[in-house]
């Protein structure tokens, strides 16, 4: 489902965790069971916020960052789920698309300088933050500033930009932390604060109620997103949603807007799946996701009744990938998983929330129905290069270019005329991962890594072991040309 509405990824502070004590007392309790069902909702009042705020206002923090980023006037549009200052970008590439046109130069491109601020919270005593990874994209330096005006230069543990988290870590002891509650325990009409920094307005609170749960967004497959309408606006990203009783539930990250502020949707990441990516981040420097190789879709009543289910739940296997771990596992398309580990799959957008949360090599137990019947197996997920090489279909002549997440060639004669090159490698498959993000697709031309024109698969290998943690690629993309910034695992 595509929303006609622009999906919009606040510019956010660090966050970090850390389990304590819950804050039980700090919510009005319901009235004792003797009273109706009817009574009790209408007793019901606010939760004594100020206490939470109190408490843990001294772990939400502030984050500035500063840098530089190439854009190009043929840059693709920005994707739903970018940050803010994707419109400062949409205004210099429609700059450099006229130079062009007036001018004739073909390619142009400028790098530009990139400051941002934004929210998030302190997870350990020791400076261990939290915070999403849009929030330090190009940064070049990282500052963290807490309530008492202490500020401290951070460094970036990793980032995660599927599920757009990153961790950062600050030279400090004894630093006030916060508690960490259940996604899964919250319900939706429940109310939930927020603290963060809305245009550098620091420890602004705003407050709401979770208007949905699990809701997938067009450009964020793996992350099933809490929806509230606590207000979240650019500077927000990266700060704590707390439910009613002081514990953090998720991270606010994006809200759908036409104007580009707040308009009555907002949507955090679980803090689960923040977690389990963090500890990945913390233990290795970055975190690999598990892919079971399938396309899902949900389960209406009318599919329900066609392949005689009981009820409209699950997810509906419409692919399953040739050589994928599903594949070997079993799965068939037309197969309706219910289940991961234990784990109920009601939605089909539960699914890739437990796929995202394990690794690969890790084995699960899928629970599904075939024909009506309920039957389980075990799948051992694999790595997105190894997904790569399935959907490539083991082609000989299509290497992987693993930390791109693409499988590529040398292009054919035919293909060097008709795309009027002499250089370049061709994209024969993509999986998850930075050229996912970046909008890489298959059939697309790799010319160049940063300024060096690509002419073998093994030249790019060695460019990309020595770019760092980023690189400029430029890509052909039918007929126009355009550079694209991507974080390498």
């Amino acid at each position: 489902m595509r929303l006609p509405l622009r999906a919009t990824a606040l510019t956010g502070l660090a966050a970090a965790f850390m389990l304590a004590a819950p804050l039980s007392a700090f919510a009005q309790e319901a009235p004792p069971p003797s009273t109706t069902n009817a009574q009790a909702i209408r007793q019901i009042v606010t939760p004594d916020f100020t206490q939470i705020v109190k408490r843990y206002g001294p772990a939400v923090v502030n984050i500035s960052v500063t840098g530089t980023r190439l854009v190009s006037a043929g840059g693709k549009d920005a994707p739903k789920g970018s940050s803010p200052e994707a419109d400062d970008s949409d205004a210099m590439q429609s700059f450099l698309r006229k130079f062009q046109e007036q001018f004739g130069a073909t390619g142009a491109s400028m790098t530009v300088p990139v400051r941002g601020l934004g929210s998030g919270f302190i997870v350990s005593g020791d400076g261990l933050v939290l915070t999403n990874a849009h929030v330090v994209a190009h940064a070049s330096e990282v500052t963290v500033k807490l309530t008492d005006r202490r500020e401290f230069p951070a460094r970036i543990l990793g980032v995660d930009t599927k599920t757009d988290m990153a961790v950062l870590k600050i030279e400090a002891q004894n630093l006030p932390t916060v508690t960490i509650g259940s996604p899964t325990e919250l319900n939706v009409g429940e109310w939930v604060l927020a603290i963060g920094s809305p245009f550098g307005l620091d420890n602004t609170v705003t407050t709401g109620v979770v208007s949905a749960k699990a809701r997938t967004l067009p450009d964020d497959y793996t992350v099933p997103f809490i929806q509230t309408d606590a207000a979240i606006n650019p500077g927000n990203s990266g700060g704590p949603l707390f439910n009613a009783r002081g514990e953090v539930v998720g991270i606010n990250s994006q809200i759908f807007t036409r104007s580009g502020g707040y308009q009555g949707l907002s949507f955090a990441i679980p803090i689960d799946l923040a977690q389990s990516v963090a500890r990945q981040i913390v233990a290795t420097g970055h975190a690999a996701h598990g892919v079971l190789g399938v396309s899902a879709q949900e389960v209406t009543q009318a599919l329900a009744t066609a392949l005689h289910l009981s009820k409209p739940a699950g997810a509906l296997l419409s692919e399953v990938h040739a050589g994928s771990a599903a594949a070997k596992a079993g799965l068939q398309f037309g197969d309706v998983i219910v289940g991961i580990d234990g784990h109920a799959i009601e939605t089909s957008s539960d699914l890739p929330l437990w796929i995202a949360m394990a690794v690969p090599g890790q084995k699960i137990r899928v629970d599904y129905l075939r024909n009506g019947k309920a039957q389980n197996t075990v799948a051992t997920l694999e790595a997105p290069e190894a997904a790569v090489n399935a959907k490539a279909g083991n082609l000989p002549d299509s290497p992987i270019l693993a930390p791109l997440g693409i499988a590529v060639r040398n292009l054919l004669p035919l293909e060097q005329r008709a795309a009027d090159t002499k250089t370049g490698l061709l994209v024969d498959a993509v999986a998850e991962g930075p050229s996912t993000k970046a909008g890489i697709e298959p059939g697309d031309i790799l010319l160049a890594i940063n300024q060096t024109p690509l002419t073998s698969v093994e030249q790019a290998r060695q460019l990309l072991a020595k770019a760092g943690k980023s690189v400029a690629v430029l890509v052909q993309h039918g007929g126009d040309k355009s550079y694209l910034a991507l974080s390498l695992p």
